[in-house]
């Protein structure tokens, strides 16, 4: 028999298909047909069943996405934060105690006996600074608007791997309460393209508090070479958690802070975002440190460009813990000036004019004390002593 003849169709008596099978039981494909029934019928109500699938897909996506960004910022962290931070690395350069002092011997701050003020809570003002031909200026001109502030104790940090005397006498003169920190910078980053200044002082100077087992005041971190309005300390001395502000001179918009509606940040206004969950100026908030206190293992990661949105996001920092100052961040109390940087430079000055017969010698070694400038038998520019408009070789005068 062919082989056909096994898949042949049986077959009724009067010569029809039969309709049934062995037991007499109609097959059922009721799924299948309701199935069919909810396909469209014509091309044009097919293509639109698509798209209504696919805004259908989005919508679950978008939703999905906004609960997740929601616990990141209940999180106040996301990724591997603790990885960008790497602790392991303050290790790398030892931090040195230079020069510090708790005694206030400023007997009127303000037009009022400093008596009147001991009931405030403590600013901690943290100062990274480097040593550079500018140094010595930007202290001093940061101490006098300092001088003027109650109830505050300066952390200056310097990237240098030894202390500086002079640093420390300068310190010690505007008699406010101070610590003077050596801290510098780890060695791998020394030829790095873009250098994360100011990290390693700024890792010290928390690691300082943390050694005190200072919990209670306010940290801020003041660049040395920013103009800072009195009101600025008063506004941050009650931060709760953390306070913000708008930052003045900030890249192209001229200003970095928060935007805020009805009392509340809601956002930030910033030309750089760059992924940055906080993207705000290293002077532009202020933290509580019994808060801080709560997050032992805050830090800040050697990352230029992030060093603040990292360390916001270790201390746990969400939305609706922000304070904003300064009449709802409509002042601006602090701006980022900077003051242009110049190589240290040489006088060609021979030492036999550097004695006690003149302010030469004096001069010259607090130059170069400072970093500004330093005398030379062979290099630098020729020093001139004029007199009446006309020039005299040194010998005329010191002879």
């Amino acid at each position: 028999m062919p082989s056909s003849a096994l898949y042949r169709p049986l077959e009724s008596g009067n010569g029809t298909r039969s309709n049934q099978t062995s037991t007499g039981v109609r097959p059922s494909f009721s799924g299948g047909n309701k199935v069919r029934s909810l396909w469209p019928k014509t091309a044009n109500s097919r293509r639109l069943f698509v798209v209504v699938l696919i805004l259908m897909t989005l919508l679950i996506y978008v939703v999905w996405s906004a609960v997740l960004n929601d616990a990141e910022d209940s999180r106040g962290s996301y990724g591997s934060t603790t990885d960008v931070l790497d602790n392991k690395l303050a290790n790398e350069s030892p931090t040195t105690l230079c020069g510090e002092s708790f005694n206030d011997t400023r007997l009127y701050i303000q037009d009022r006996p400093r008596q009147e003020w001991a009931n405030l809570s403590t600013i901690y003002f943290v100062t990274p600074t480097y040593p550079r031909r500018e140094q010595v200026p930007e202290l001093t001109r940061l101490a006098y608007t300092l001088l003027h502030v109650p109830r505050l104790h300066w952390i200056v940090a310097n990237d240098h791997n030894a202390c500086n005397p002079y640093l420390d006498t300068l310190l010690n003169r505007f008699g406010i309460p101070y610590t003077h920190l050596a801290s510098p910078m780890p060695q791998r980053f020394h030829k790095a393209e873009s250098k994360p200044r100011g990290v390693a002082n700024r890792r010290a100077a928390m690691q300082w508090l943390r050694q005190h087992n200072i919990t209670t005041g306010v940290l801020y971190f003041g660049d040395d070479d920013n103009t800072y309005d009195l009101k600025l300390f008063s506004e941050i001395r009650d931060t709760k958690h953390v306070s913000m502000f708008p930052v003045g001179l900030i890249a192209n918009y001229g200003i970095s802070g928060p935007v805020v509606c009805k009392g509340k940040v809601i956002g930030f206004l910033d030309s750089w975002v760059a992924g940055r969950r906080w993207p705000v100026d290293m002077a532009g908030f202020a933290v509580s440190l019994s808060y801080m206190a709560e997050h032992p293992n805050a830090s800040m990661p050697y990352k230029p460009g992030y060093e603040e949105d990292y360390f916001l996001r270790s201390i746990g920092l969400t939305l609706d813990m922000i304070e904003p100052k300064g009449s709802n961040c409509t002042e601006i109390l602090v701006w980022h000036t900077q003051t242009k940087n110049h190589e240290r430079t040489m006088v060609k000055l021979n030492h036999e004019y550097l004695d006690d017969r003149s302010n030469l010698g004096a001069l010259f070694k607090a130059l170069s004390d400072m970093g500004v400038s330093g005398a030379s038998d062979s290099e630098g520019q020729k020093a001139i002593i004029s007199k009446n408009g006309k020039s005299k070789p040194l010998g005329y005068f010191l002879s």
